[in-house]
């Protein structure tokens, strides 16, 4: 796994741009791009993160490379699950859906099983990391 840069928000403009520049995918790197509304500033905030597909569901996991607490992105999709995707070429309106209970925890196991690195961002800290499907709203 990657180390985490010391300029993040340099880092992340720099690969959303070369993203975008490239028709919105990235050969070899499973990479969206997630926008969210601020909670507190209702501004627009724009996030690249690693996403999964597991029966026909997009879904990204909130662990922030095993941070105590959960990332920006995530509370703010809680406050307005109104999000915007891009993936695979594409840009589309999408509904966040923080999966829960079983079905949080059967997707996590799968997606562990797959990354590993996930197991140990959960094993790390004490919050339990969301998984969180994101459903198009066409």
């Amino acid at each position: 796994m990657a180390e985490i840069p010391a300029d993040l928000n340099a880092a992340n403009a720099k690969l959303i741009e070369e993203f975008r520049a490239s028709g919105r995918r990235l050969e070899g790197r499973p990479l969206l791009l997630l926008t969210t509304t601020g909670r507190r500033s209702g501004r627009t905030y724009t996030n690249p993160m690693m996403y999964v597909r597991l029966d026909g569901r997009l879904l990204v996991i909130a662990s922030a490379a095993g941070a105590e607490h959960d990332p920006d992105w995530y509370r703010n999709l809680v406050a307005d699950p109104a999000v915007t995707v891009e993936v695979d070429g594409e840009q589309y309106a999408a509904t966040a859906r923080p999966a829960t209970g079983e079905d949080r925890d059967a997707l996590f196991e799968r997606i562990a099983a797959q990354y590993p690195f996930f197991a140990d961002h959960q094993r790390g800290v004490a919050r339990r990391i969301p998984v969180v499907e994101l459903v198009s709203s066409a």
